[in-house]
């Protein structure tokens, strides 16, 4: 008795052969295209909706804006520049502080979120505390920090590495506490230092949920600079959204929000590829290796 298996070959419309590989590819680049198509669709009718409704007068555009002015105030802000200098000055600056808080955030996390995993004694003693600064208003600690350090990029970048501190902290926490307990017994019986253990087992075990938290943490970062510009800065995205606020430029705030939004989709994307990097070693999810 011979079968017919679907999953090693299939055959076209003009009756050739063609194997699972190649039929898995092809399905995934027409599910890549349909996804970019429902993308552009999307785009194009909320755009399209939203200039539709300003011109007809549905939607007043002095106080929401329109596409078209959004358009020519983008063009205008990389052209002509801004009160407190050029555009790409502003933009490089609020990247600066978000990059640095952002790694300033992310490493500081990482470590005291290990340490306080392994040691349920040190999580007993600073966890209340750790609870008691997340709690802060982000915006109380923003006017400290400016009060503390002036108007610079400092107090930015410590907002930012707050914002980005706990959101990497609590992940690394509970990824350490996730670990295996069997697999560091057999460690210790192996002779394993401390220091090899946290090396070999523990911060890869705890790497998927750190990854995780990255995403959304650069986001945070840029928030974090953001906040700290609007409460007093000499230049950024965020002194350049409360000048246009304070203007009534409803098309400045979007067209300076749409370049944040490139930003972090841009970092979002880096991410994404230091992760797939880093976990290369972890077999995909069932849901991964639907999308191969």
């Amino acid at each position: 008795m011979s079968t017919t298996s679907t999953a090693s070959a299939a055959r076209v419309k003009d009756g050739t052969p063609v194997s699972a590989a190649a039929l898995a590819k092809r399905n995934a680049r027409r599910r890549i295209a349909l996804v970019w198509a429902g993308r552009i669709g999307l785009a194009a009718f909320v755009i399209g909706g939203w200039q539709a409704f300003t011109t007809w007068g549905i939607v007043d555009p002095f106080f929401f804006g329109q596409p078209s002015g959004i358009a020519r105030r983008l063009a205008d802000l990389f052209q002509n520049g801004t009160e407190f200098g050029s555009f790409y000055q502003n933009i490089w600056t609020t990247i600066q502080e978000a990059l640095v808080g952002f790694a300033l955030g992310a490493v500081t996390g990482v470590i005291f979120g290990v340490a306080l995993g392994q040691s349920r004694f040190l999580a007993d003693v600073l966890g209340p505390y750790i609870k008691m600064v997340n709690a802060i208003p982000r915006i109380v600690l923003g006017s400290i920090f400016i009060v503390a350090f002036g108007i610079g990029v400092l107090p930015k970048i410590l907002l930012a590495a707050v914002l980005v501190f706990f959101i990497v902290f609590f992940n690394a926490f509970q990824g350490v506490r996730e670990v295996d307990p069997n697999i560091l017994a057999n460690t210790r019986v192996l002779g394993a230092s401390q220091l090899q253990t946290i090396r070999h087992v523990i911060v890869p075990s705890a790497l998927t949920w750190i990854i995780a938290s990255l995403h959304s943490a650069f986001g945070f970062a840029i928030v974090g600079a953001l906040v700290g510009e609007v409460l007093g800065a000499q230049r950024g995205l965020g002194l350049v959204i409360k000048t246009a606020q304070n203007q009534f430029d409803p098309n400045g705030v979007f067209a300076t929000m749409l370049v944040i939004s490139v930003i972090v989709l841009g970092a979002e994307w880096l991410i994404g590829k230091l992760e797939h990097r880093l976990l290369s070693w972890r077999p995909p999810a069932p849901s991964e290796a639907n999308t191969l």
